[in-house]
């Protein structure tokens, strides 16, 4: 067994690689481009939008309320009658990327603690390497990736979109497995 204590290096290097690898991916690779479309008639439907005054959040429309208003004849017509959709309504304005890199580092620290919890628990100092590769990828794959097909089941996110996120997270997975291999305790 291993302490989390004495896995901090690989934890902290292996969250810094996958900032790095995943600014790569987003801002330097057509990977993700396709993963929204432009709305028809987006500007009227802005400026529906606008005149709402919707405050940031999470919507789906139409919305029933509870259980019993999912029979409600009059939300079973405009579910039928359409569009029916879930939507997040964000902060007018530039997007505020910093406290978002923040928190994506944050989350990928998190993935890291989980990463060195599973690891440390199952294997002792001076592992074979492809044992801690093993134990370390998975669970960080399990971080990044898993969770994401909710959204596709359930709110109909696109499955390319979740695919192509699942697959990052394959590859911050494999990064987080060659740094806790590499750096594991002797």
């Amino acid at each position: 067994m291993v302490a989390i204590m004495s896995l901090w290096i690989p934890i902290v290097v292996a969250a810094v690689l996958v900032f790095v690898v995943s600014s790569i991916i987003h801002m330097a690779l057509p990977w993700h481009r396709g993963d929204f479309r432009k709305l028809p008639a987006e500007d009227e439907v802005m400026e529906a939008l606008r005149k709402a005054k919707i405050p940031p959040g999470d919507y789906m429309v139409p919305h029933a309320g509870s259980a019993q208003g999912m029979s409600d004849p009059a939300f079973i017509e405009k579910r039928n009658k359409g569009p029916v959709l879930v939507m997040t309504v964000m902060p007018s304005g530039a997007p505020a990327m910093t406290g978002s890199l923040i928190q994506w580092f944050l989350y990928s620290i998190l993935a890291g603690v989980l990463a060195a919890y599973i690891a440390g628990r199952a294997l002792a100092p001076g592992a074979h390497y492809l044992s801690v590769f093993r134990f370390a990828g998975c669970t960080a794959f399990i971080a990044y990736s898993l969770a994401l097909m909710q959204n596709s089941i359930w709110y109909g996110r696109n499955w390319g979109a979740t695919l192509r996120s699942m697959f990052d997270g394959l590859v911050y997975g494999l990064l987080t497995a060659g740094v806790f291999g590499w750096l594991w305790p002797r």
